[in-house]
């Protein structure tokens, strides 16, 4: 304007087009009047504009500095704009120039701002989805492999072991796992070792059983021996009554069925009634009973029934390996609630690998097998079932060449 007066207006068009494009905005120019004197090329929406005329107010609302202002240019527009207005002078007459905040820039401003947030939120769900599908991978794999371990064991392959895992949780799982496989093993084992020791000895008798009658019956056996083996029939019988008794005996016990009638008794009643039945044979080995001179009543909470079939199948055991015109001793503690017996018998005693298989079911050691052929190898296992039953305890030692003792405790009173 102060250069060149006269065609100013030229050069200004030029520079405000130019401003207005670069800042997306739309450039006014009025006069102190509101006129309307210059303005950037205005596109279809805001061509209103080149009709508008400034009013006083709308004039005072601007300084002498850049003033930042929100109107809607006298209803113009539908809401409120956000305009940068400055008062001026130029060779004397004052001007106003006002810069309008383009909408199609506020809506690219916004659509970009929604692209930019579509496009992160989308990166941000592909990244999170292969994050958490590896992740799922990794939590997933164990349990995968746990599953597959399962199966197996269902199929009865327990020898399975799984390995360590980098998760605590995962590794406390394995190692219980492991602990299970382990378990269901040992039963197995005992399970098939159970079946064969079954086997075997129902298999025994009834092969003699079988043999025999079938040699009476083709007249192998000749009459005047018939007798004979008819008491080793008789024999057998009763053996494979006394297995098939101690059997489910057993089975009661550890099903849970057989529940103790407890009553308070004298532990020398069970005793003297078992001494009693084996008397014949205590004079035929001429063995000495001690330790029954008690003066003091030791007494049992238990069910006497059961607590005889335990001392009849310990003294049973005792009279069977105590040496000819050895001893059979008692001997009794009380501590606390519990009553403790000692049954001790003098003979060859037991190695220390025979103690600690004396109490498993159907073993016999080789000594056993030669004394008795009758017995089933079931005695201390529910001697053992019987006295667990009661909440008590049972212990053997031995010393070879001395003696053999076992060590079982019952309650004295009623602790329930």
């Amino acid at each position: 304007m102060k250069n060149t007066p006269d065609e100013w207006t030229k050069g200004i068009q030029i520079s405000i087009n130019e401003y207005a494009k670069n800042s997306e905005s739309k450039i006014l120019l009025f006069n102190s009047s509101g006129e309307i004197i210059l303005h950037s090329e205005l596109d279809s929406k805001t061509s209103g504009l080149a009709d508008f005329k400034a009013d006083k107010r709308f004039l005072s609302q601007y300084g002498q500095d850049p003033t930042c202002v929100y109107t809607d240019m006298n209803g113009l527009y539908a809401t409120n704009v956000m305009t940068i207005g400055q008062h001026f002078t130029g060779n004397g007459p004052k001007y106003l120039v006002v810069a309008i905040e383009s909408q199609t820039s506020k809506n690219g401003y916004t659509s970009n701002i929604m692209e930019i947030f579509i496009i992160s939120a989308v990166i941000v769900l592909v990244i999170s989805t292969v994050i958490i599908y590896f992740t799922t991978i990794r939590m997933v794999a164990p349990i995968k492999e746990m599953a597959a371990a399962a199966k197996k064991i269902g199929r009865g392959d327990f020898d399975i072991q799984l390995p360590e895992y980098s998760e605590s949780e995962f590794n406390d799982l394995a190692s219980a796992f492991n602990e299970m496989a382990a378990s269901l093993k040992s039963y197995d084992t005992m399970r098939n070792s159970f079946i064969a020791n079954v086997s075997h000895e129902l298999r025994t008798p009834m092969t003699s059983i079988g043999g025999f009658v079938d040699g009476m019956l083709d007249k192998t056996i000749p009459p005047e021996e018939q007798e004979h083996y008819l008491k080793i029939i008789s024999s057998e019988v009763h053996r494979l009554t006394r297995l098939v008794r101690s059997m489910l005996n057993l089975a009661k016990i550890e099903a849970g069925e057989l529940k103790p009638n407890f009553t308070s008794f004298s532990v020398l009643d069970p005793i003297v009634d078992t001494l009693v039945t084996f008397e014949k044979r205590l004079e035929e080995k001429q063995i000495e009973i001690r330790g029954l001179d008690t003066d003091k009543i030791y007494r049992l909470w238990a069910d006497n029934d059961l607590i005889h079939q335990v001392i009849y199948n310990l003294l049973e055991n005792a009279i069977k390996f105590v040496d000819k015109g050895g001893y059979i001793s008692f001997h009794f503690e009380e501590v606390g609630y519990l009553t403790v017996i000692y049954i001790r018998n003098s003979g060859e005693g037991l190695s220390q690998e025979e103690l600690s298989l004396v109490f498993d079911r159907f073993y016999k050691t080789d000594k056993s097998r030669g004394m008795d052929a009758t017995g089933v190898g079931l005695g201390l296992n529910i001697v053992r079932s019987i006295i667990k039953l009661h909440g008590g305890k049972i212990q053997v030692r031995s010393v070879l060449g001395e003696y053999t003792e076992f060590m079982f405790s019952l309650p004295n009173k009623d602790i329930s």
